[in-house]
């Protein structure tokens, strides 16, 4: 081999090598759709046992927050119900990143939503749901922090009112910053998927 051909050889081979090595690189981590998204703040609410509970209560922690109210007729329970599944089907693959990821649900009908009314009805869909409620304005301030328009609907003659609201699940990281959007028209599996995905 004459030295013009050994040259092109060795250079043909660092290139090989080098293309193999990016290749075996790792690919950088991919950044979380809501990364520097105006979501979520400070909040204190009050749980289904009566408890006082901040934002801070769940530092360290991923937590799934959607808002909605018992009343609801179809879209809520079904929402929950699709969440609560994903989340065991997630603990059921991962107890360790499962115990990491706390369910929040926020009523934004805090009239009817006390404590005494979320117990029940959160345990219905998954056993460490917590129900939050507050102060009217304890509930739009919260709303307002997390992107959530709701509107009380007239009072019907028996009595009876919907709420509409914004229907959205955010996955917010230890840190209270939020990472991504809950899939629950996905289903359980869908949610399981993007819990193992976004949880470390």
């Amino acid at each position: 081999m004459n030295q013009s051909a050994k040259s092109r050889f060795l250079l043909l081979l660092s290139l090989l090598l080098g293309l193999a090595l990016a290749a075996c690189a790792r690919a950088p981590a991919e950044a979380p759709p809501l990364q520097g998204a105006r979501i979520g703040g400070p909040f204190t609410l009050v749980d289904q046992n009566g408890r006082k509970v901040s934002d801070r209560d769940f530092a360290g922690r991923y937590r799934i927050v959607y808002f909605g109210y018992s009343h609801c007729p179809d879209v809520c329970p079904t929402d929950l119900q699709q969440i609560g599944a994903g989340l065991t089907r997630f603990e059921q693959k991962d107890a360790a990143r499962g115990a990491r990821v706390q369910p929040i649900f926020i009523t934004v009908d805090p009239e009817r939503d006390t404590p005494a009314a979320l117990k029940p009805w959160v345990a219905a869909f998954h056993p460490r749901l917590l129900g939050l409620s507050g102060t009217p304005e304890q509930i739009r301030a919260v709303a307002k922090a997390f992107a959530i328009f709701y509107e009380k609907q007239p009072v019907q003659p028996g009595g009876g009112y919907g709420v509409n609201h914004t229907r959205l699940a955010y996955l917010m990281g230890p840190d209270g910053a939020p990472i991504a959007l809950m899939p629950q028209d996905g289903g359980r599996d869908a949610i399981a998927k993007e819990l193992d995905r976004w949880v470390k």
